[in-house]
């Protein structure tokens, strides 16, 4: 048998274990059945197709225009898709949208919040929204504050967080209903390394109790390391899809990521570059 070469080892040694997906008999809390959106004559999302099991921590990744963002958003109901079907807990998300939404919590791209409010209101006002009596939202808060250490923050005015402490108070937001499925679009964008290692660990908390979470990242490192499923999403088409283990086929997530969406350029040229101005 040959040697193994560089490159062959290199992927060996970094190749993570995989989280455990939950078994084929598992309840399926997502099915996205040929969705398509068009733009005009630019179709965006292209007969997408997904099943996500409870338990599972599901990632979507694909580069930046491959539809992952509208149709994360035809999932949580922000956009009406031109086909296809969503049923969320066995719900037809667009036929029955009440229900739907009472079992989802959403963290949507470009975050739009209520900012004029304080972290503490803005989490009272979502609590009531969901139907949550005021003991519970109390309560829930004090918990999720706790939880995401705002506690130095609830009190000051959305609109003066940093970019990561908005995206902390949006997902606690996102959960104070304690929701089946979390449906988030880029959580650790702009997060620190210490608030993104504190909401993984509330993210795999939830999880392990019985919770499900879809979330999109263009961190392959990321979603290798806290997924246990993932799809491929590239020009509004699902490239692969399965446990991570399935669709990695022995190679890292970025090596076989690059292979199925292809685009990478050889840095060949740009020869000027090398001779500096001064």
């Amino acid at each position: 048998m040959p040697a193994p070469t560089k490159k062959a080892s290199r992927k060996k040694r970094t190749l993570r274990v995989a989280r455990k997906a939950p078994p084929e008999s598992a309840d399926r809390v997502l099915v996205v059945d040929a969705l398509v959106k068009r733009f005009g004559e630019k179709t965006a999302v292209d007969h997408i197709s997904l099943q996500v099991r409870a338990g599972s921590f599901f990632g979507v990744v694909g580069p930046n225009g491959a539809g992952k963002t509208t149709t994360l958003s035809m999932v949580t109901g922000l956009l009406r898709p031109d086909e296809g079907t969503v049923r969320i807990h066995d719900i037809d998300a667009w036929a029955d949208p009440e229900a739907a939404k009472r079992a989802t919590g959403v963290l949507p791209d470009r975050l739009r919040l209520f900012d004029r409010l304080t972290g503490g209101q803005l989490l009272h006002y979502s609590g009531t929204l969901r139907g949550l009596d005021a003991r519970t939202v109390r309560e829930r808060s004090a918990d999720l504050i706790a939880a995401f250490g705002l506690e130095d923050a609830v009190d000051r005015l959305v609109a003066d967080y940093s970019a990561g402490m908005t995206k902390k108070i949006a997902l606690a937001c996102a959960m104070i209903h304690s929701p089946r499925l979390l449906v988030l679009d880029e959580p650790f964008e702009s997060v620190d390394p210490v608030s993104a290692a504190n909401l993984t660990e509330i993210l795999e908390r939830y999880v392990a109790g019985g919770g499900t979470v879809v979330l999109s990242s263009h961190g392959m490192d990321l979603i290798e390391r806290v997924c246990d499923s993932v799809a491929v999403v590239v020009g509004g088409k699902v490239l692969a899809a399965g446990t991570l283990d399935e669709v990695r086929q022995g190679e890292t997530l970025e090596d076989r990521f690059v292979a199925l969406a292809g685009g990478r350029k050889a840095a060949e040229g740009m020869e000027w570059l090398h001779s500096f101005s001064d």
